[in-house]
């Protein structure tokens, strides 16, 4: 058996265990009446295990909402629509995938969101192309899981292992279209599969070996001929985003010497990186994507105010999104608030006592403040356990955990549950407003303020290289 066909086989293995649903869904899609045929109706159902919300969003290009279609009680979903072209589409439940889908097709989804990629299984009309990107998908990460193991390699010895890769690929691709009548959308979307993740392994060599350029052989970045700037409907799809990202970091990199130490975090660098993106691409909205990607980067890493605002002067005169635009300047209006030497704004806050009190009354001492929310449980594992073995080292500050999601009773029953102490554990009392003044949203965001609730570090992660010399670093002053 085939790499693909066990990948197959063993994810299918999953669907039929809800076989009665199925045959329901089937049947449905069997007396569609005719009309509905001549319309191309398109069908989207399937089951979410483990859910972590009660609804799954269906998208286009990312940020074109198809629609929001609600799970029932027994975490089943069924969508219904005619407004479907062939191509790529987004679903997002909690993480994000991309799939493919034509008008007619009846696309069946299995998913557990414990082993979210993995178990991501697809059948009925259209199920096949499907499992084949994923098992394409999947085949990438572990190829660039395994890829450092190899950046000591000459470039051309490198190159000749990733080669073969992308030769099994394409065998595989060969194999497959010469088995199944696919559409020309489906083998563009395949292909840049397999061609952009090639690319990105040969950028992610570079920039290993960037300060050892000698190593680099002088065909060695010829494929950067072949780069397509102009593929708008892959603009949100993983092998054509990240190349797109690593690419242009390292054409930023180059703009140093390669013995010097830059800081990627750094003004001068992300300005210099957003100019290069509007000078070399010409599609609008995969520029626009761009910029705003990297934007977002900077802004949610920057620590001098007056360089923020010039950044996001010029993001917003190179990119030509206005709702883009306006959603990094309501971005720009939180970060700017939150760099050194300001006071920590002071949002509402409930107790497990369900008493409600201010953010800079609970500060009493040097503190850590960080987020987390119960839709994600090995998220919020990870945060609070690296939370307590912080605490462990550095006794002197307090190391508060403020809980983002809505719903009081279930938040104090994990609390209670994980044995977390409920004195350094609050739930924002009201999240519209700490949304609009707190980086509330982004996994692993921390902030440390000193004892008056004036911040000392504004945009930070617990799990950050360097963030224990932070706490030294501030006890030490």
């Amino acid at each position: 058996m085939g790499l693909l066909n066990l990948f197959v086989h063993l994810n299918l293995k999953l669907l039929f265990k809800n076989l009665l649903f199925l045959l329901l869904v089937v049947v449905l899609f069997s007396c569609t009446d005719k009309q509905e045929n001549d319309n191309q109706i398109t069908w989207i159902g399937g089951q979410i295990i483990n859910p972590k919300l009660d609804y799954i969003v269906f998208s286009k290009g990312g940020n074109e909402i198809l629609d929001t279609v609600k799970l029932d009680s027994n975490n089943f979903f069924l969508f219904k629509t005619d407004k479907i072209t062939s191509g790529l589409y987004n679903l997002k439940h909690n993480e994000t995938q991309v799939f493919y889908i034509e008008p007619g097709d009846s696309l069946l989804i299995h998913v557990n969101t414990l082993d979210f990629d993995e178990s991501l299984a697809y059948s009925g009309r259209g199920g096949k192309k499907n499992n084949f990107l994923m098992y394409l998908y999947l085949t990438n990460e572990t190829e660039n899981l395994n890829l450092p193991n190899w950046y000591q390699l000459s470039s051309t010895k490198f190159t000749r292992k990733i080669d073969s890769l992308k030769e099994l690929k394409y065998k595989e691709y060969k194999a497959f279209t010469s088995n199944n009548k696919v559409a020309d959308a489906f083998k563009k979307a395949a292909i840049a599969n397999i061609e952009y993740d090639y690319f990105i392994k040969k950028e992610k060599y570079a920039a290993a070996n960037r300060n050892n350029p000698e190593k680099l052989d002088a065909n060695f970045f010829d494929y950067r001929k072949e780069i397509n700037f102009n593929l708008d409907e892959f603009n949100f799809y993983y092998p054509y985003y990240r190349f797109m990202n690593r690419y242009f970091e390292n054409l930023t990199f180059a703009q140093f010497d390669s013995t010097a130490v830059v800081d990627r975090n750094s003004f001068d660098f992300n300005n210099k990186k957003i100019e290069i993106i509007d000078r070399i691409v010409t599609s609008d909205t995969l520029k626009n994507s761009l910029l705003r990607y990297n934007a977002m980067w900077y802004l949610l890493n920057a620590k001098d105010a007056a360089e923020e605002r010039r950044f996001f002067e010029n993001f917003a005169n190179l990119n030509t999104d206005s709702n883009q635009v306006e959603e990094l300047r309501q971005i720009f209006n939180i970060t700017v608030k939150l760099t050194a030497g300001n006071t920590i704004p002071n949002v509402d806050l409930v107790n497990t006592d369900n008493v409600v009190q201010d953010l800079l009354s609970v500060v009493k001492a040097p503190t850590v403040i960080y987020f987390w929310s119960g839709a994600s449980k090995s998220q919020f594992k990870n945060i609070n356990n690296r939370a307590a073995e912080l605490k462990s080292k550095y006794p002197e500050y307090t190391f508060l955990g403020i809980n983002t999601d809505t719903h009081f009773k279930k938040w104090r029953q994990t609390i209670a549950k994980m044995g977390y102490n409920p004195d350094n554990q609050y739930q924002i009392e009201n999240l519209n407003d700490a949304e609009k003044r707190l980086l509330v949203r982004f996994k692993n965001s921390a902030l440390i303020v000193n004892k008056k609730g004036v911040i000392l570090e504004g945009k930070t992660n617990l799990f950050n290289a360097n963030f224990e010399q932070l706490l030294l670093g501030y006890l030490n002053q």
